[in-house]
């Protein structure tokens, strides 16, 4: 909490900070606070009719789905694969290093550096296209 807010929320620091203050600026604070407090009761009252409105839909659109025999695991269709599921991209070159090991890559991305290190040393990538 901050000052201000503690001093608000407490009796007798509220009234000890105020002891300077005329009754005139005391009712102009308080018209200020009241604007205040009816604006949030307002939005408070806004956001709970958008609440309800999105309840009714929902309540309205679930129906619907009962009238015509269906369920929520009917909307969505868990034959479908999912879009982290895609096909694997095709290997396009194959580089065997002087250990034997086995580079493969799609040529999508960035090169590795095996690939760059042959590139740099004369040769040309298409003598590791896999055909």
């Amino acid at each position: 909490m901050t000052d201000f807010t503690d001093t608000l929320t407490h009796q007798r620091k509220l009234q000890a900070a105020t002891n300077e203050l005329t009754v005139e600026q005391l009712e102009d604070i308080r018209t200020k606070l009241e604007n205040i407090i009816e604006k949030r009761r307002e939005k408070a009252a806004a956001l709970e009719a958008e609440k309800a409105e999105k309840n009714n839909k929902i309540e309205s659109v679930l129906a619907l789905l009962q009238e015509e025999g269906l369920s929520l695991d009917d909307l969505t269709d868990s034959n479908k694969p999912s879009k982290n599921t895609g096909k694997k991209r095709p290997i396009k070159y194959r580089l065997v290093d002087h250990q034997g090991k086995e580079h493969l890559w799609t040529g999508i991305g960035r090169m590795p550096k095996v690939y760059k290190q042959a590139l740099d040393n004369g040769n040309q990538l298409e003598e590791y296209e896999i055909k």
